[in-house]
């Protein structure tokens, strides 16, 4: 029986992340025009779709993850994996916990609002940032290569067993 829903595969989780490293590029570069020029509609712009992808697709790609791909791996008995896995739900946590201080920002940005302190807009996206890289870096060196090599397998065996 396979640990992994069925059917799945890691094309989405993948592409997600590709996406969340254009989303993160774009929130770089609004963190250096907001220092350097300030608002005007080209940050509102990009604020307005880097806030949307990270409250909606980015979650629901973490969420996927919770549910479909760390649970066979907590399960896996290797204590560095499980640990892998430990350290990126808890970095879950602390990128939603950042993201709740952070997509209001964006939100002002993209309505055009200048409420908010610049400096806690780049000390809060500059965290984001660091987060969420070194979250997809462990995730792509280490525990979806062994995802998918666990769930290949499964697929391998399941084909024997079928007469």
């Amino acid at each position: 029986m396979s640990a992994f829903p069925e059917p799945f595969n890691f094309v989405a989780l993948d592409a997600c992340h590709q996406q969340m490293q254009m989303h993160l590029a774009e929130l770089a570069a609004l963190v250096a025009q907001m220092e350097n020029s300030g608002l005007d509609a080209k940050a509102q712009r990009q604020a307005g779709a880097i806030e949307t992808f990270f409250s909606s697709t980015a979650r629901q790609h973490h969420a996927e993850e919770e549910r479909n791909v760390f649970p066979a791996l907590l399960a896996s008995g290797n204590a560095e994996l499980v640990a892998a896995v430990q350290t990126l739900q808890q970095d879950h946590g602390w990128i939603e916990e950042n993201w709740i201080e952070l997509g209001p920002q964006l939100r002002a940005i993209a309505l055009g609002n200048n409420w908010f302190d610049v400096d806690e807009f780049k000390h809060g996206a500059n965290v984001f940032l660091t987060l969420c890289q070194d979250h997809i870096a462990l995730e792509e060196s280490l525990v979806y290569p062994e995802a998918k090599a666990r769930l290949a397998q499964s697929l391998a065996n399941r084909v024997k067993r079928v007469p």
